[in-house]
């Protein structure tokens, strides 16, 4: 790339990450937001709220560390905090508050709690000392002919003492562009008008609010600053990431109805809700600033995108939510993203000729960015009922076991193989269904072992006496219903 100009859209955390790449290669390159510059504090995230805080894993520090500048990744990793496992509050059949806490990984490997802002906010520090990087923000996409090259934008703000209302609009020529524009992509809509892009998009019946748990009076966590939290209820959940200044991220995800009448409800009746079903919150979030905040942010809606292809010829590719927006259940939307760089670009180191090298992209992306955002919506079940079930807790026991005991088997969880490891997400699912075929048998023979055993030793003793005993068994067993 080098000597080559590369445009990027979107100066989130994938965006930046790929300018970072480009000119690490050599390259020119121009970033363009539309927002204004996402460091400062009164900047309006897109979607009009903090955004939920995210669990940074192996896949985006993998991505991060193959940029190749150390202080960047330590740096990024001062401001995070460890999350070793999942922290379950529930109430027990007395009425007790309890805390169940489940590992991540048996070999005590954890993720990343760390905000959207401070991330990005160090990495376009980053891009900021680069002497071959322009950051433009307040400049929106309004059209492209990736034929030609070409890209036009609306300059926001009009700082040319001009009178005239209509934004100012520039055309800006490039090599190669990279949409990182998010979910509703401008990048993505103008591709489509040159690659025959198959599209899907699908809301799910959930919404979700934002709401902050304030640090105790003396400054410390309300709860471990060690755990995601969750409070599971079957179709709805509460959960607490933790942040650095002592506080909470918490958010509430439920079906679109739920939300509705509580809307609608009184505010006592929306305090009873946590109480009933998430036992312990009131006591750390008042009941007034959680009235407040439930009414004061915004409900907001969950979107799952798949497209493909990622490219058209030689010149743009999309990245991220651009490319393949999921759900958050599984902690991967980021570090899909930031994955997606890395791999961008060692196919682009690999061939020289880059229209062969998005194509080898695109073919193997599109396979992996489908089969996340479709375990990121299972992984929605896991969290907010799953994870209190009796066989799901002996199935996670099983496989840990394995997994630390017998590692010459490659046994491993798909949990773990999805947030500790760089293994291809598609790999990964076929590993995950082979191990579920495997120990399904395994189970069903230890327990048809447990039922036939007795009942065969009874049968025994019953051919060896009278038929009268005989006729008795019988009857029981048509009267159980075997």
């Amino acid at each position: 790339m080098d000597g080559k100009k590369v445009v990027v859209v979107g100066a989130g955390p994938v965006g930046s990450l790929a300018a970072l790449y480009a000119a690490s290669r050599g390259a020119t390159v121009e970033v363009y937001e539309l927002r204004d510059d996402l460091r400062n504090l009164e900047t309006s995230p897109l979607n009009f709220t903090k955004s939920i805080n995210l669990a940074l894993s192996e896949r985006g520090i993998n991505a991060l560390r193959s940029t190749g500048n150390d202080e960047l990744v330590e740096t990024v990793f001062q401001n995070t905090i460890p999350m070793h496992g999942r922290m379950i509050h529930t109430r027990s059949a007395t009425g007790a508050l309890t805390e169940q806490s489940q590992l991540y990984d048996v070999h005590g490997r954890y993720q990343r709690s760390v905000d959207r802002g401070v991330l990005n906010g160090v990495l376009l520090n980053y891009l900021d000392a680069l002497p071959n990087v322009k950051i433009f923000f307040q400049h929106k996409l309004t059209g492209a002919d990736f034929r030609k090259k070409e890209a036009w934008f609306e300059v926001m703000d009009r700082t040319d003492g001009s009178s005239s209302t209509r934004p100012k609009e520039i055309a800006v020529t490039f090599d190669f562009l990279i949409g990182a524009d998010g979910a509703h992509s401008s990048t993505r809509f103008h591709l489509m008008k040159f690659a025959r892009v198959n599209y899907q998009q699908e809301y799910i019946d959930c919404l979700w609010c934002e709401f902050t748990m304030p640090p105790t009076r003396s400054g410390d966590f309300a709860i471990s600053p060690n755990h995601l939290h969750i409070w599971p209820a079957a179709s709805f959940m509460f959960i607490a990431l933790p942040s650095t200044d002592k506080s909470f991220v918490c958010t509430l995800f439920g079906p679109v109805d739920m939300f509705v009448k509580l809307e609608s409800a009184p505010d006592a009746e929306l305090v009873s809700f946590f109480d009933k079903h998430f036992p312990g919150v009131t006591s750390q979030l008042a009941p007034n600033d959680l009235i407040a905040q439930f009414k004061q942010h915004p409900h907001l809606p969950l979107i799952n995108i798949k497209c493909s292809p990622h490219h058209f010829g030689d010149s743009v590719v999309i990245l991220g939510d651009a490319a393949n927006a999921m759900v958050p259940f599984y902690g991967q939307g980021m570090n899909a993203g930031m994955e997606s760089v890395r791999v961008l670009f060692s196919k682009l180191d690999a061939t020289p000729d880059r229209a062969q090298a998005l194509a080898n992209y695109t073919e193997e992306r599109t396979k992996d960015a489908h089969v996340v955002a479709d375990l990121a919506l299972g992984n929605y079940t896991e969290m907010r009922s799953s994870v209190t079930s009796p066989l799901y807790k002996l199935r996670k026991y099983i496989e840990e076991r394995l997994d630390k005991y017998v590692p010459s088997l490659g046994w491993a969880t798909q949990y773990s193989r999805i947030s500790f490891s760089n293994m291809r997400y598609s790999e990964v699912i076929k590993y995950s269904q082979r191990q579920k075929r495997i120990l399904t048998a395994l189970l069903l023979v230890v327990a048809a072992a447990a039922i036939t055993g007795p009942v065969a030793a009874i049968w025994l003793y019953v051919l060896r006496h009278s038929r009268h005993r005989r006729r008795v068994l019988y009857l029981w067993v048509r009267e159980v219903k075997w």
